[in-house]
C-alpha cells in the first residue's frame, strides 16, 4: 500500500514538473518573439493596415549587417584606359600649371584648378618619347603585345623597366598597412612595379618573420610568393657606397692623403676612399642614436640612393598610376611643404630619386654632414643654398596632398572636391557631419542617380537575411547611413591622398576612407573594376576586418 502511494506521488510530481517546464519554455519563447518582432504570435498580430505603430527596434547589430553599401552605383572605371607603358609626364607642365612662375607662385594656392587640369588634361602633360623609348631600351624586355598577363601565381611580364616602390614600417601590421598595400594594388601597373616593404630590424630583430605570421598581413602572403611585395630588413648601414661624381674635384679630394698602411683616404663629411678607389659614406654607432621619426626621414634618402624609384610614407593612399612621373630619365621630385614660399621647403612623404646618382649622393652626404638630419626642409634648404634644387623638382600639394593648403588656410579660388576643412574629414561618415560638411560646395555636375531614394525609410536586406525575414534596414535609424560618395569624386586627378598620421583612428562606416576600402575589397574579390577599368588578375585577397566600435547598433 505504501509502495503504491509513493509511486502515485512520484507520478504527480513528474506531471507538475513537466507542466512547469512547458510554461517556462512558452514564456521564454514568447518573450524572445516579442523582442524580435514586437508581438507574441502571428495569430495575435493584427493586420498591418489596421495597426498604426512605429517600426520595431532592430536587434543589436542589425543596422550594420543590413546597411546597403551605397545610395548610388559607383563608376569604378572613372580614369579610363591606363596610360601606355612608355608614357612620360612632362614635369615642366605639371609644375607651371599648378604653381605659376618660379618667383610669383601665382597658382600655388589654387588646388581646384590644379586638380581640374590633372584630371582632364592628361593629353597636355603625358607623351610617349620618340627616342630612347623605355620598352626598347633592353633586348630582355618582351614585346608589348607578347608580354605575359598576370595570373594567380605569376605577376606577369613588364615590357619595359620595372620600378621599385618603397615604404617603411615598424611593429605589427595594422589596417593602415593594409590600406597602403591595397591602394597600391588597386592603382599601379603591377607587372611593371615592385613594392618593397622595409621593416625595422634594428628595433625588432625578427620583424620579417613576425610580419609573415601577422594575422592582418597574412592575406598578402600569396602576393609575397607571387613577387608583388618584397619584405626587406631595414638595418641602418654603417657604410653606403657612392658613385664617381663631379664632387671628386673638390679640394678635399685633391689634397687628401691616403693612409700609408691601409690605403684608405679620409675625405671628410664621413666620406672615405678605399685603396681600390671605391668611395663610401661611413657612419659611427654614436651617429645612429636618434628617434624613430628621424629613422624614417633617413630611410627614404638611403633606400632611394641605393635602389632608386619611389618612396611613400605609410600614411599615403595611392589614387592613380604613378608610372608616368617615375619613368622619365630625370624624375627626381618631392612636393612643397604646404604653401610655404621658400624654394627649399620640401616635403618628402612622396619622393623619387634615381639610384646612385650625383644628386642622391649629394643629398645623402648632406644629411650625414648635418648629424644624420634628413628632415626635408633642412635638406631642401641645403640644396637651394648650393644651387642644386633645380635638379630636384618641387611639385605642388595638389598632386600628393590636395588639402594641405586648405588646412593651413592658404587656399585661393574654389575648394577642392570633396571640400575638406581638416584631415579628420576623411574618417567621418556620421549622418549629421555628412549633412553639414559642405563637401560638395564646388560640385557643378549632376548628382549620381540614387538607387535607394532618400525619402524611403526601409530597404529589403542585401543578400541572405541573417535575421527574421521581416526585419529590414531602416535608414532613419542609421547613424552612418549610405550616401553618394564614390572614388570618382575623391580628389580626382591627384596621384595620392596624404592622411597625415592619425594612426589609432578608425574610419566610420561610409566615410571617404571606408568608400576607398570598399572599392579595394570589391576589386580584389574580382567583383569590381579598378579606376582603369581592369579586373583583378591575381589570387583573391581577404577583406578588411570590421571595426567593432561601429558594429553594435
Amino acid at each position: 500500500m505504501e509502495s503504491s502511494k509513493s509511486a502515485c506521488h512520484r507520478f504527480l510530481l513528474l506531471l507538475r514538473n513537466l507542466f512547469y517546464v512547458g510554461v517556462t519554455y512558452t514564456l521564454a519563447a514568447s518573450i524572445i518573439h516579442l523582442f524580435q518582432n514586437g508581438y507574441i504570435h502571428d495569430r495575435l498580430h493584427p493586420p498591418s493596415d489596421l495597426l498604426d505603430k512605429p517600426a520595431p527596434t532592430p536587434t543589436p547589430g542589425a543596422i550594420s549587417r543590413l546597411r546597403p553599401e551605397s545610395l548610388v552605383i559607383p563608376q569604378d572605371d572613372f580614369l579610363g584606359k591606363r596610360s601606355h607603358v612608355d608614357t612620360y609626364a612632362n614635369f615642366t607642365r605639371l609644375v607651371e600649371v599648378c604653381r605659376g612662375s618660379l618667383t610669383g607662385l601665382e597658382k600655388m594656392r589654387n588646388v581646384y584648378d590644379c586638380l581640374k587640369y590633372l584630371a582632364g588634361q592628361e593629353s597636355d602633360y603625358h607623351f610617349i618619347p620618340t627616342t630612347n623609348v623605355p620598352s626598347k631600351s633592353s633586348k630582355d624586355y618582351p614585346a608589348i603585345d607578347k608580354a605575359h598577363r598576370p595570373n594567380n601565381s605569376s605577376i606577369g611580364q613588364c615590357p619595359g623597366p620595372v620600378i621599385p616602390y618603397h615604404t617603411y614600417w615598424t611593429g605589427p601590421a595594422t589596417w593602415r598597412v593594409e590600406l597602403f598595400i591595397k591602394g597600391y594594388l588597386h592603382t599601379q601597373n603591377l607587372a611593371c612595379s615592385r613594392l618593397h616593404l622595409w621593416l625595422d630590424t634594428d628595433a625588432h630583430p625578427f620583424a620579417v618573420p613576425d610580419m609573415m605570421r601577422d594575422p592582418i598581413f597574412a592575406k598578402f602572403l600569396p602576393l609575397v610568393e607571387r613577387g608583388d611585395i618584397i619584405l626587406k630588413e631595414w638595418k641602418f648601414p654603417f657604410r653606403i657606397p657612392l658613385p664617381k661624381s663631379p664632387e671628386n674635384v673638390d679640394p678635399r679630394y685633391i689634397d687628401a692623403i691616403p693612409d700609408p698602411v691601409t690605403g684608405v683616404t679620409v675625405i671628410g663629411d664621413g666620406v672615405i676612399r678605399e685603396a681600390d678607389g671605391s668611395e663610401w659614406v661611413v657612419l659611427t654607432p654614436r651617429q645612429l642614436t636618434f628617434l624613430p621619426v628621424a629613422v624614417s626621414d633617413a630611410v627614404r634618402f638611403i633606400v632611394l640612393h641605393l635602389w632608386g624609384g619611389l618612396y611613400c610614407d605609410m600614411d599615403i593612399l595611392m589614387l592613380r598610376d604613378m608610372r608616368p612621373i617615375l619613368l622619365p630619365p630625370e624624375h627626381a621630385f618631392a612636393e612643397r611643404w604646404a604653401v610655404h614660399t621658400h624654394p627649399g621647403d620640401y616635403n618628402t612623404a612622396v619622393m623619387s630619386l634615381s639610384a646612385n646618382t650625383s644628386l642622391s649622393s649629394y643629398l645623402l652626404r648632406g644629411g650625414v654632414r648635418m648629424g644624420i638630419n634628413f628632415h626635408p626642409r633642412i635638406i631642401g634648404r641645403m640644396a637651394w643654398k648650393d644651387g642644386r634644387n633645380e635638379e630636384f623638382a618641387m611639385f605642388e600639394t595638389g598632386l600628393f596632398d590636395p588639402i594641405w593648403g586648405e588646412f593651413n588656410w592658404g587656399r585661393e579660388g574654389r575648394c577642392s572636391i570633396p571640400c575638406f576643412r581638416d584631415y579628420n574629414a576623411a574618417f567621418m561618415g556620421e549622418v549629421n557631419y555628412v549633412r553639414n560638411s559642405g563637401e560638395w560646395e564646388s560640385w557643378d555636375g549632376e548628382q549620381l542617380k540614387e538607387v535607394f531614394p532618400r525619402g524611403r525609410r526601409e530597404f529589403a536586406p542585401r543578400g541572405p537575411a541573417r535575421l527574421e525575414e521581416r526585419e529590414k534596414y531602416d535608414i532613419s535609424l542609421d547613424i552612418y547611413p549610405p550616401n553618394n560618395r564614390t572614388m570618382a569624386n575623391f580628389f580626382r586627378g591627384a596621384y595620392t591622398y596624404h592622411i597625415h598620421n592619425q594612426w589609432k583612428k578608425h574610419p566610420q562606416p561610409n566615410s571617404w576612407l571606408d568608400v576607398a576600402m570598399k572599392a579595394h575589397d570589391g576589386f580584389l574579390a574580382k567583383k569590381r573594376k579598378n579606376p582603369y577599368g581592369e579586373m583583378w588578375e591575381g589570387p583573391e585577397v581577404g577583406r578588411y576586418e570590421r571595426f567593432m566600435e561601429f558594429e553594435n547598433f
